[in-house]
């Protein structure tokens, strides 16, 4: 890192927490702490919405899912902006009409005690499990690159969050994300234009789109049906619409953010402006992934994309292994650099043939190089077993760390830690909401004043933040870190989302049934996820619909018991 690029990313990320800080200082209850006084704006609503879904891990994680896998994983969103539509005329007028701090709340009026804590106590586990991997999913990776400690950027990350979120509550998370949004877009376009002018000068951005398009990476759309297929069009349209729904209608991190709107018809607005512009933004990013695919096409890629594993490899007596295998590598790739500039060549003159011909060359080198990778995998897990061989989540700040000029990587990071910052934000803050309102008053301390709930809450956001680091620290690197977050989200949500379609569609269901139903429900997903092969968008569709079907047995049986009581 250049003096300038330490510059621009410590500048960033300290005018953002100033400015956090200063903007909400001195909240005096609980309703300016926890619902930011009503005042927020429709845009200042979807900007946040989109900031607190868009976590470091959607920068980090997300192009190098393009560059592994196309374009595909866009179709997770489908079911989003029917998600949006559907949350805005039945959910938002509901939660306003009652005035509710926290979703949960509504559960007791609905149902009883129980249930409302059987939900609360639900999120808390998975958006705490969440904002573990949202502070450490960037640090391990930044720590990794930069060379930093990584327990101290855990604590960097966490200590900056903390500081704005317990100073300033639910206005703080809100007003800080416009600029983190600002960033992270402005950083992201900027990335994707260099990307795009790195390429070389007789390859148009149409030349570059056609080779993606032939090596099966602008695959954004599929229509094909598989249970266990994580990303197509049936998963993205029912499983991401059921996560999508109990994301945002139950989950507390964005349940807060349109809570604190100034009316119903400016929360109804924030969501639909996210639900019209999250998908052409997951598209975005995607597609950066993409073009840094192409750009690998004609210049080397590493054969690793975590150096710092690699380089491990080298201290050890399989360095001459390492050294083969690099050398193998390099001539494939100037085999496949031809190949590639032969396809491109075919593509401008419209020769089928030729276009097929050099699509096959290039696709049995490319299948070469898969294989190789697969054995420097291999290797770097025969030599450092504590090493993670997947790579994926380094393509893309690898290719900014080596390519991009002074001052655009400082950007770049100021992207991914400003990401990271504003998820994490909601979370904690959502977090602590929860815990003060939906536990401690509920249960613990029903009787306190206003000041105390406010000190409360600045208090159980710091421990959240403190749990979240520690998990952050002596957490291990999970597969695809993107994949991780909703792996867990599914986990939970469907079963969450379930007990509040009860509470809103099927009034013949009491607490007592809706209860055991989603004890029942959560069992299932459980037995799903460590036991069998379902993708996991499903978890959501079968935690719902499991709630309320068991929910309408058990109720069927206990009003059968009641009618047998009374007969006797």
């Amino acid at each position: 890192m250049r003096l300038l690029d330490w510059v621009v990313l410590l500048g960033t990320l300290g005018f953002i927490v100033s400015y956090g800080v200063w903007k909400t200082r001195g909240s005096k209850d609980i309703e300016g702490y926890l619902r930011g006084d009503n005042s927020m704006k429709w845009w200042t609503i979807g900007l946040s919405i989109m900031a607190t879904q868009a976590s470091a891990i959607t920068f980090l994680s997300t192009p190098g899912q393009a560059y592994e896998d196309g374009m595909r994983f866009v179709q997770f969103y489908f079911g989003l902006p029917i998600a949006m539509v559907i949350i805005s005329v039945t959910v938002i007028p509901i939660f306003y009409r009652l005035k509710v701090y926290t979703a949960y709340e509504y559960l007791e009026s609905r149902f009883d005690l129980k249930t409302r804590s059987l939900a609360a106590f639900l999120f808390l586990v998975q958006r705490g499990l969440a904002a573990g991997i949202t502070i450490y999913a960037p640090a391990i990776i930044l720590s990794t690159i930069l060379g930093w400690n990584l327990t101290a950027t855990n604590l960097f990350i966490g200590v900056l969050v903390i500081i704005y979120t317990v100073s300033g509550g639910t206005k703080a998370v809100s007003v800080t994300q416009k600029q983190q949004m600002a960033v992270m877009m402005g950083g992201m376009l900027v990335a994707g234009f260099m990307v795009v002018r790195y390429l070389p000068d007789n390859v148009s951005f149409g030349d570059a789109v056609a080779v993606a398009g032939k090596m099966g990476k602008m695959n954004v759309v599929d229509f094909s049906f598989d249970w266990n297929d994580r990303y197509n069009f049936w998963s993205g349209m029912t499983g991401g619409l059921f996560l999508a729904l109990s994301y945002f209608g139950t989950d507390q991190s964005q349940v807060a953010r349109y809570l604190g709107g100034r009316s119903v018809g400016e929360s109804r607005l924030g969501l639909l402006f996210n639900g019209l512009l999250k998908i052409p933004m997951q598209f975005l990013i995607l597609f950066i992934g993409v073009m840094v695919f192409v750009f690998y096409q004609f210049n080397q890629p590493p054969l690793f994309f975590n150096e710092a594993a690699k380089t491990k490899v080298y201290a050890t007596e399989f360095a001459p292994e390492m050294e083969a295998l690099e050398s193998q590598h390099t001539a494939l790739f100037n085999q496949k650099q031809e190949a590639v500039q032969g396809l491109v060549s075919a593509l401008r003159t419209e020769d089928e043939a030729a276009i097929s011909a050099a699509q096959s060359k290039v696709q049995g080198i490319t299948d070469a190089s898969k294989e190789l990778r697969t054995e420097v995998k291999s290797l770097i897990a025969k030599a450092t077993p504590d090493a993670e061989t997947k790579d994926t989540d380094y393509v893309f700040i690898s290719f900014v760390m080596k390519y991009l000029p002074a001052g655009l990587v400082g950007l770049l990071l100021a992207v991914i830690f400003s990401a990271a910052m504003s998820s994490t934000a909601s979370e904690l803050n959502a977090l602590a909401s929860t815990s003060v309102i939906d536990i401690y008053r509920r249960s613990v301390k029903p009787d306190a004043s206003n000041m105390h709930y406010v000190k409360a809450s600045k208090t159980f956001t710091a421990i959240w933040g403190g749990i979240a680091i520690i998990f952050a620290t002596y957490a291990s690197l999970l597969d695809n870190l993107i994949q991780a977050v909703n792996i867990i989200g599914s986990i939970f949500y469907g079963t969450i989302l379930g007990i509040f379609l009860v509470a809103f569609y099927f009034k013949y269901i009491k607490g007592n049934a809706v209860f055991f139903a989603a004890l029942i429900a959560e069992a299932i997903v459980l037995y799903c996820h460590f036991y069998t092969d379902i993708a996991f968008l499903w978890f959501n569709v079968i935690g719902c619909v499991a709630v309320i079907v068991f929910g309408l047995l058990i109720q069927f049986a206990l009003n059968q018991m009641d009618k047998g009581k009374q007969a006797a």
